[in-house]
Order: structure tokens, then C-alpha cells, then sequence
């Protein structure tokens, strides 16, 4: 055994067992002989090596007779879906939306330019049918943005021509 004093690192043999007062003797460093291990479970002691017997609560149970009733694991092939872009593109109509955006009617031409986007990523992903659907809304809003847009700048300049005294 190590001694904690102010000796660290020496053996002091006034506090080992007798047999290790040899100094010449290797330190065994306190592992038990081979067969010798101590038995700390309510099972009997066996040697190492020894053939195991049947022990626990469990010892009455058969075992399961090889394929008693029971199929083998069927493993379903992988498969990997992958889409590919779609053979039609439809029309993103993203400048007209971003021109819809910049001079006509600022909220529904952010629509357009969502809906725009959207077509452009369905068809990357080959979603022809959201595609169309996206493509359809994207164009009625812009159409609907160009309209308001223009009838907006028709009467404002109708308005100021008459503010201004042009038109009676």
C-alpha cells in the first residue's frame, strides 16, 4: 500500500500484508489471484472458465424451436424518389410582378412576386400542377395590380388637370 504521508510514491511495508515485506518481490497492487475473485452476487461461485449452468428465475422456459410459426424479416427494397424538373415550364411572370411591385400597387404586386417565386421553385421540382396553380394566381394578381394601378394614375391626373384649372 502507498503511504499518504510525506514519502509520496514509496511503499511502506508496515502497512502491507506479510507477504509483501519482501522488497524484492514484485507489488501485487491489489489484484486477487486467478480462481480467487470474490463472490458478490446470491449466485454460487464458479471458476473462470467454467461451464455455465442454467441459473434465475427463468430456468424452466424452453427455448423458442427454430422457425416455430414464424416468418424470416422481409426487407422491402430501398427506394429513392427523385424528381426532375418538368418537361413544360410554365411562365414565372416575375418581371411583370416586380414591375407590378415598383409602379402600380405595392401589396398585391409582393404577392405577385411570391406567387412568381413559387411557380419558379414547383417547377424546379417538377410540380406541374402547383406550378399552373401558382402561375394562374401570380398572373390574375399582376393583372389585377396593373389594373388598379392605371385606373389609380388615370384619376390622380385627372384630379390635378382639374385642381389645376385645365379641365371645367
Amino acid at each position: 500500500m502507498y503511504n499518504q504521508g510525506p514519502a509520496i510514491g514509496r511503499i511502506n511495508y508496515s502497512f502491507s500484508d506479510p507477504e509483501e515485506q519482501n522488497p524484492s518481490a514484485k507489488p501485487r497492487m491489489a489484484q486477487p489471484l486467478p480462481g480467487s475473485y470474490p463472490n458478490s452476487s446470491s449466485f454460487p461461485l464458479q471458476q473462470y472458465g467454467a461451464p455455465v449452468s442454467p441459473q434465475g428465475p427463468y430456468t424452466q422456459q424452453q427455448p423458442y424451436p427454430p422457425n416455430a410459426g414464424h416468418t424470416g424479416v422481409t426487407v422491402q427494397p430501398t427506394v429513392i424518389m427523385t424528381s426532375r424538373p418538368a418537361s413544360n415550364h410554365m411562365s414565372e411572370f416575375l418581371c411583370y410582378s416586380i414591375f407590378n411591385l415598383l409602379f402600380c400597387c405595392f401589396p398585391l404586386g409582393f404577392a405577385a412576386v411570391i406567387y412568381s417565386a413559387a411557380t419558379r421553385d414547383a417547377n424546379l421540382a417538377g410540380r406541374q400542377d402547383l406550378a399552373i396553380r401558382s402561375s394562374r394566381t401570380a398572373l390574375t394578381l399582376n393583372n389585377v395590380a396593373l389594373g388598379f394601378g392605371l385606373a389609380l394614375y388615370t384619376i390622380a391626373t385627372v384630379l390635378l388637370l382639374w385642381v389645376y384649372g385645365v379641365i371645367k
